[in-house]
């Protein structure tokens, strides 16, 4: 069986690493990684804002009231970086970004009109993780969190929960991510949860009618939600069998409540509105992580730190295959020259076995302009005039999914 653990691939590939003097569950992401990275970020925005939402950006850092007044302090400080002082005022990382979003929300006049407000952020957020648990991307110290909150009325909560139920399937199926199962997680015994039993069974009621009408097989676990509301959770498995959790979908009613916000409604009265949290990929670092084990390195097409690879078979043909990388950078392909110094052809096209398209560029190809195609999975659809070939993958990247090849 191969060794598909994130850690060993995502340093074969040069994608990131660790170093002592920047700590523990601190990776750093190197070029191929950064491009990987920035291609989901942008992914996830783009997905977004067609979907209806504005994004923002906001603080890592916040004053203690703050968390205090979200019940982070009372009910998840252990997780919590200690508090700083700066100028007298203590200051801490952010566990979350919904206290920072809540505040956004808060500080305009809202109507009925504006809802459902989706706010969306890419953004970093900090966790006192225990030595012991961390592993590569799966469980760091700093992390980037594709995080959503809407704002709606609680008659739009189970739309909107459901649209972002929705927007998690799309995106598993362009990124091939399969969900093994979807869990509604409730709260268990001890001090853990916010105390109002009225509100857990109403947020509750109203998940288990979006999972109902989804149609998705789920099981409900005590002791998995979040402090301050049920969630669900859409599950993945990593190639041991270990399962954890990618992305969320909650509906709070605590938060609104604490931070006092409010909406004018129809009736010129100020009316209270839901918080639905919602992520599409969760934290990006863990997500790299899952792709990498889920495909061994060898991304979707549009996802691929190098998508195309050409390869002169003789040093005459260098300057043309030079002359087609040009091509499809201005396509906006990532490409590049492998050529005679980097070994004989074979050697080179192994080397390139995760790349999803590599062109080979010999006399005959170089004379009529045109390349012989390979693509990663063996496939060899053939001899292609360049400016068709290239027009062929930039479509394929550009419709994103997992197909590497179409029939003309």
């Amino acid at each position: 069986m191969r060794d598909l653990d994130h850690r060993r691939l995502g340093r074969e590939l040069g994608l990131f690493d660790t170093d002592p003097l920047m700590g523990a569950g601190l990776p750093y992401w190197l070029p191929d990684g950064a491009v990987v990275r920035h291609t989901l970020e942008e992914y996830v925005r783009e997905a977004e804002r067609a979907a209806g939402y504005r994004h923002v950006y906001s603080p890592v850092l916040g004053k203690r009231e703050l968390y205090e007044l979200s019940g982070h302090w009372d009910h998840y400080r252990d997780d919590m970086y200690p508090p700083m002082d700066v100028g007298g005022e203590q200051m801490l990382l952010r566990p979350s970004l919904c206290p920072h979003h809540a505040l956004i929300f808060r500080s305009r006049t809202r109507s009925h009109r504006d809802l459902p407000y989706r706010m969306a952020e890419l953004g970093g957020m900090y966790r006192s993780e225990r030595s012991g648990v961390l592993g590569g991307l799966t469980r760091v110290r700093a992390i980037q969190l594709n995080d959503a909150h809407i704002f709606c009325t609680p008659d739009q909560a189970v739309e909107e929960a459901a649209g972002a139920l929705a927007l998690i399937s799309r995106a598993y199926a362009d990124l091939g991510i399969r969900a093994s199962r979807h869990r509604l997680s409730l709260p268990g015994g001890g001090g853990k949860y916010v105390a109002d039993p009225a509100l857990w069974r109403r947020a509750t009621a109203l998940l288990r009618e979006v999972l109902d009408a989804s149609g998705a097989a789920y099981e409900a676990v005590e002791g998995e939600a979040a402090f301050y509301g049920p969630k669900i959770d859409v599950q993945i498995t990593d190639p041991a069998g270990r399962e954890s959790t990618l992305s969320t979908v909650q509906i709070d009613f605590h938060q609104p409540e604490r931070f006092g916000l409010r909406h004018i409604g129809p009736d010129g009265a100020r009316h209270r509105p839901v918080m639905v949290h919602r992520s599409v990929i969760g934290s990006v670092e863990r997500a790299v992580a899952h792709l990498l084990e889920e495909h061994g390195g060898a991304f979707p097409p549009w996802l691929a730190p190098l998508q195309l690879v050409v390869l002169p078979v003789g040093e005459e043909q260098e300057e043309h295959a030079h002359a087609v990388v040009r091509e499809a950078a201005a396509l906006g392909l990532r490409a590049e020259v492998s050529g005679l110094v980097e070994g004989s052809l074979g050697a080179r096209i192994r080397r390139a076995r995760l790349v999803p398209y590599q062109a080979v560029l010999g006399a005959r190809e170089a004379a009529d302009g045109l390349l012989a195609v390979r693509l990663r999975d063996g496939r060899r659809p053939g001899v292609l005039p360049v400016a068709e070939f290239l027009r062929r993958v930039e479509g394929r990247v550009r419709a994103r999914g997992t197909a590497l090849w179409e029939p003309a």
